[in-house]
């Protein structure tokens, strides 16, 4: 006997796919969360019609995944409140003010520096400096309240033993997957980054990609490149660099370069990586971030050679 997830019934969605039995204006059927093709009245009716369904759900869950991982990603960081210029991704060019939970870039961090005379205020709640006791309570205070940014904070000095903490990578990597589940694209890609080299845990390249993509579909830039890197050791050529480019990678950019020179990518795939890099580099220049940039290597919001492509 066939089932309403057997047939062509253009209300397929609307009915169990595995007893037939019609959603109510409770709304009570629910989707299947992998593939959201078919929808269950309970868990007992999934279980059943699993066998039938497998093979169908794992190719269309394939194929939502690869529909979200190409979509244009959102940007990492939010504009810098204070010159409302989008934020740089080389992080040299932004700092995190744990007074105000907020990202601020150089430019505006040095030139509210000049102008008060190195008196370390912040440039958005124009408080003093803190100690480093004082900053690490605020990380900590912010981390209680669920900032996702503070929680990476937190798992950095973890992961490297500083400011206090004891070297502990596996609570690092905890904190980092809380970060992560949050929103925080970096901390997705440091986990990453620990299962490609082994830091903490085993090499493990399929759990270090699958983080990749998490950070990368949050925005990370370095993180794209590395998918990317991955897919042509492969053979795979697909969009990840240039998509990567768009984010201000400049090593996407090479990267497109060099399969174009080598033959595996076109003129027009080349053309449309520098153009969006360039797109990225008019968006975070400012002549106020030049000047901190000149003033300290730690204001750096450009790599070296970026300008030139």
């Amino acid at each position: 006997m066939s089932t309403a997830g057997d047939n062509n019934n253009d209300n397929v969605s609307d009915i169990c796919a595995n007893c037939g039995k019609g959603e109510d204006s409770s709304g009570s059927l629910k989707a299947c969360a992998a593939c959201k093709l078919v929808k269950y009245c309970n868990r007992e009716c999934q279980i059943a019609h699993r066998p039938r369904h497998k093979k169908e759900c794992k190719k269309r869950a394939v194929e939502l995944h690869a529909e979200k991982l190409f979509e244009s990603p959102p940007l990492e960081y939010e504009d810098c409140p204070i010159c409302l210029l989008r934020m740089p991704n080389l992080h040299t060019g932004r700092r995190y003010m744990s007074c105000c939970g907020k990202f601020i870039c150089s430019g505006c961090i040095h030139a509210v520096q000049i102008r008060d005379g190195g008196m370390g205020l912040c440039p958005f709640y124009r408080t003093p400096a803190t100690s480093s006791d004082k900053l690490m309570r605020n990380f900590e205070k912010r981390m209680e309240a669920g900032d996702a940014i503070a929680i990476h904070e937190i798992g950095v000095q973890y992961f490297h033993g500083d400011n206090g903490h004891s070297q502990d990578i596996t609570k690092a990597l905890e904190l980092y997957k809380r970060a992560g589940d949050l929103g925080h694209a970096e901390s997705y890609n440091n986990i990453g980054v620990a299962y490609f080299h082994g830091q903490g845990v085993g090499v493990n390249m399929k759990k270090a990609k699958d983080y990749y993509e998490l950070a990368a579909m949050l925005g990370h830039d370095r993180a794209r490149n590395s998918i990317g890197r991955t897919e042509a050791q492969l053979g795979n050529l697909d969009k990840h660099w240039t998509i990567a480019s768009r984010g201000g990678n400049s090593r996407s950019v090479f990267n497109v370069k060099m399969l174009y020179l080598e033959g595996n990518a076109t003129k027009e795939d080349y053309t449309n990586a520098v153009q969006s890099y360039q797109a990225y580099l008019r968006e975070v220049k400012s002549d106020q971030r030049d000047e901190a940039a000149a003033a300290y290597d730690d204001n750096k919001y450009i790599e070296e050679g970026q300008e030139v492509v």
